[in-house]
């Protein structure tokens, strides 16, 4: 089943599920009110999708989980799970711009499955993993590598305004490692990778990470991202896909 967080018609934000080339509007967040319906249904086409949620507490991200990508940054593969926040200020939905400030230097997005959080979850044992997700969408990890590299930490790299893009809709039905993730720019093929490649697998994750916070309804999860990044300015259009999930597009422009 694919929610979308939606407006239509200048109304506030919506929730929904996707029915073919309609939205079946829902009565409220179905994260805590559950799926009761209004009786409304919305064009798809007329809807304009927004971030699928906006994490109440935190974005939490997983760097270098996929091995390839760790080496074309000339980095040794983690022994355990390298984690990292990206604030809910950084959220933004599909279609809206990632905009470069002119300190950012090289700018590179990061396609990545995201995991949505759907209950309080502290010290989770790996075998109920699945009791804490609600769902999955995706995510664009996007990073400012002038930044990161002389920072020496990765707050302000990663977690500037518009730099967490997410969407387009959340699928709560997906097994998690066999998903596909690529992402393109200008319409050109930049990076593809299996989720069954990753280095720490969803349960790992979700129990490491909840040994050290504890997860809240509507946080997000980035899991990590393939190889094959490269560099983006103002003006290209980025776009993260996945298997079971569907597309996230973005224009990408300078900072005013």
């Amino acid at each position: 089943m694919k929610i979308a967080r939606f407006s239509h018609e200048g109304a506030d934000p919506a929730f929904g599920i996707i029915d073919g080339d309609e939205i079946v509007v829902l009565s409220g967040d179905p994260m805590f009110a559950g799926y009761d319906t209004t009786g409304d249904r919305v064009p798809l086409a007329d809807a304009h999708l927004l971030a699928p949620v906006i994490p109440r507490s935190k974005v939490i991200a997983v760097g270098r989980n996929y091995a390839a990508h760790a080496a074309e940054k000339g980095n040794a593969v983690p022994t355990h799970p390298l984690l990292f926040f990206k604030p809910n200020t950084s959220v933004v939905g599909p279609g809206d711009p990632i905009v470069i400030p002119e300190f950012a230097g090289t700018v590179e997005p990061e396609a990545e499955l995201a995991i949505v959080i759907g209950k309080v979850v502290k010290n989770l044992p790996r075998e109920h993993w699945q009791k804490a997700v609600f769902g999955y969408t995706l995510g664009n990890d996007v990073s400012a590598r002038t930044l990161q590299q002389g920072d020496g930490q990765w707050a302000r790299a990663k977690g500037m305004d518009t730099f967490c893009p997410l969407g387009p809709v959340i699928e709560t039905e997906l097994d998690p490692a066999a998903v596909t993730v690529t992402s393109s720019i200008n319409g050109e093929a930049a990076q593809s990778g299996e989720t069954k490649d990753f280095i720490f697998d969803v349960p790992t994750l979700l129990e490491f990470i909840s040994q050290a916070f504890t997860l809240l309804p509507g946080d997000v999860i980035l899991t990590g991202t393939p190889a094959g990044v490269r560099p983006i300015v103002p003006g290209d259009t980025v776009t993260v896909a996945a298997t079971g999930i569907g597309e996230l597009t973005n224009p990408v422009r300078a900072a005013l």
